[in-house]
C-alpha cells in the first residue's frame, strides 16, 4: 500500500498541496497541447499531401505510441529524480519537435512522421505528474487529486479549438511557434516553483531492477489492461474523431474539430469525478459502470445514427464514461501501488493507455479503406469494453479487496 507522504494537514499544508497540484496540472495540459498539434490538421494535411486513410491515421497515431512507450522510462526516472526536475526537462525536450514541425516538417509525410515521433515526448508528462501528485496527498484524497491532475489531458482540447483557426488566420507556423513559447515559459515556471513532497520515497535500486519489480505487481497488469480501454479509447477518439466526423457525416474541418473539442472537454471534466467517486466507493465499481456505458455507446454508434440527436448522445456518453473510467483507474493505482514505485507503475500503465489509443485509429482507417464503413471498428470497441467489464468485476475486484483487507 502506498505510504502517506504530505507536507501537513493544516491550512498552510493544504494551500501548498493545492499549489503544487495546480502547477503540475498546467504542465500536463501544456505538454498535451503540444502532443496533439497534428490531429486537428490531419484532414488538411491529407488533402495537401494526398494521403490515404491509413497514412492519415498513421500520422496522428505516431505521437501517441511514442508518448506512450516513453512513459515507462520517464515514470521510473520521476521516481528517482522527482517532478521538479522531470517536468521542466520534458517540456524543454518537447520544444524541439514542435519548432521542427512549425518551421520545416509539414511538406512531406516523412517530415511529419519524424516530427510526430519526437512530438511524442510531450505525452510522457503524464508519467511525471501522477507520482508527483500522489506523493503530496493523503490516501483518502488521492483519487480526487490525481483526477484533477488528469484534467490536464484537456490540452488536446486547446489544440483542437485553436490550431485550425490559428493556421487559417496567421499561417501554418503560428500554432507551433505559440506552443513552443508556452512550453518554454512553463519550463521556467516549473523550475522556479515546483517542489517535490517532503519525505518523498526515493528508490535506491537500479532502473532495470525497479522496472522488473514493477512488472511483477498485479496492480500493474490489471490497471494497464483497464487503462488501455478507458484512456486508450479517449486518446483514439480525440485524435481520430475529426477525420471520422468529416468522412462519416460530411462535416467541415472546423466543425469536426469543434465537436472533438466538446468530446475532449466532457471527458476531461469527468476524470476528477471518476477519481472523486473512487474515493467514496470501490474504484472497481466506478470502472465497471463506466465501461458498460462505453460499450452501449459503441453499439449505438456502430449503426451510424443521425448525428442529431443519437450520434451526439452516443459520443458524449462515451466521452463521459471514458473520462470517469480513466480517473478511477489511477485512483486504483494511487491506492495500491507501493510508494516508491508509483512512477514506475504509472509509466507502464500510462504506456498501456497510450498504446490503447494507438491501435484504434490505424484500425479504423484500415477498416474504412477496406469496407467504406466504420461499423466493424465500433463493434470491436463494444466487445473490448465487455471484456474489460468482466475483468473488472472478477480478478481486479478480488485483488483490490485483498489489498484493502491487509491495509
Amino acid at each position: 500500500m502506498a505510504e502517506h507522504t504530505t507536507s501537513g494537514s493544516g491550512p498552510a499544508g493544504r494551500s501548498r498541496r493545492a499549489g503544487m497540484l495546480a502547477i503540475a496540472t498546467a504542465g500536463f495540459a501544456v505538454n498535451f497541447w503540444a502532443w496533439a498539434l497534428l490531429s486537428p490538421l490531419a484532414p488538411k494535411l491529407k488533402d495537401a499531401l494526398q494521403l490515404s486513410p491509413l497514412q492519415q491515421a498513421l500520422l496522428v497515431a505516431v505521437p501517441v505510441v511514442v508518448g506512450s512507450l516513453g512513459r515507462i522510462p520517464v515514470g521510473a526516472l520521476t521516481d528517482r529524480f522527482g517532478g521538479r526536475v522531470m517536468f521542466p526537462l520534458v517540456s524543454l525536450a518537447t520544444i524541439v519537435p514542435v519548432l521542427y514541425l512549425g518551421l520545416a516538417g509539414q511538406h512531406s509525410l516523412a517530415g511529419l512522421l519524424a516530427g510526430g515521433f519526437f512530438l511524442g515526448i510531450g505525452g510522457t508528462a503524464f508519467a511525471v505528474g501522477v507520482p508527483f501528485v500522489t506523493a503530496w496527498f493523503p490516501p483518502a484524497k488521492r483519487g480526487l487529486a490525481v483526477g484533477i491532475f488528469g484534467m490536464g489531458m484537456g490540452g488536446t482540447a486547446i489544440s483542437a479549438l485553436t490550431t485550425v483557426k490559428l493556421v487559417g488566420a496567421y499561417g501554418s507556423r503560428t500554432p507551433f511557434l505559440l506552443t513552443a513559447a508556452v512550453l518554454a515559459a512553463y519550463a521556467a515556471l516549473a523550475w522556479l516553483l515546483l517542489r517535490d513532497a517532503p519525505g518523498r520515497t526515493v528508490p535506491a535500486e537500479p532502473l532495470s531492477r525497479r522496472l522488473a519489480a514493477t512488472l511483477r505487481l498485479r496492480v500493474t497488469w490489471h490497471a494497464s489492461a483497464l487503462y488501455a480501454v478507458a484512456f486508450g479509447g479517449y486518446v483514439a477518439f480525440s485524435v481520430y474523431l475529426p477525420a471520422y466526423l468529416k468522412t462519416a457525416y460530411g462535416l467541415t474541418q472546423a466543425d469536426a474539430a469543434n465537436r472533438m473539442a466538446g468530446f475532449v472537454l466532457l471527458a476531461v471534466l469527468m476524470r476528477p469525478v471518476g477519481g472523486w467517486l473512487s474515493d467514496r466507493f470501490e474504484p472497481t465499481r466506478v470502472l465497471a459502470a463506466s465501461l458498460v456505458v462505453v460499450g452501449a455507446g459503441a453499439v449505438l454508434q456502430a449503426f451510424t445514427p443521425p448525428l442529431a440527436p443519437l450520434g451526439t448522445v452516443a459520443f458524449l456518453s462515451m466521452a463521459a464514461a471514458l473520462g470517469a473510467g480513466s480517473g478511477a483507474t489511477f485512483a486504483l493505482v494511487a491506492l495500491l501501488a507501493p510508494a516508491n514505485k508509483v512512477g514506475s507503475v504509472t509509466g507502464v500503465v500510462g504506456a498501456a493507455g497510450g498504446l490503447g489509443g494507438f491501435v484504434p485509429p490505424l484500425l479504423m482507417g484500415g477498416i474504412y479503406g477496406q469496407y467504406g464503413s466504420y461499423t466493424l471498428g465500433l463493434a470491436l470497441l463494444a466487445v473490448v469494453a465487455a471484456g474489460a467489464v468482466l475483468l473488472t468485476t472478477t480478478a481486479v475486484r478480488r485483488s483490490a479487496r485483498a489489498v484493502a483487507s491487509h491495509a
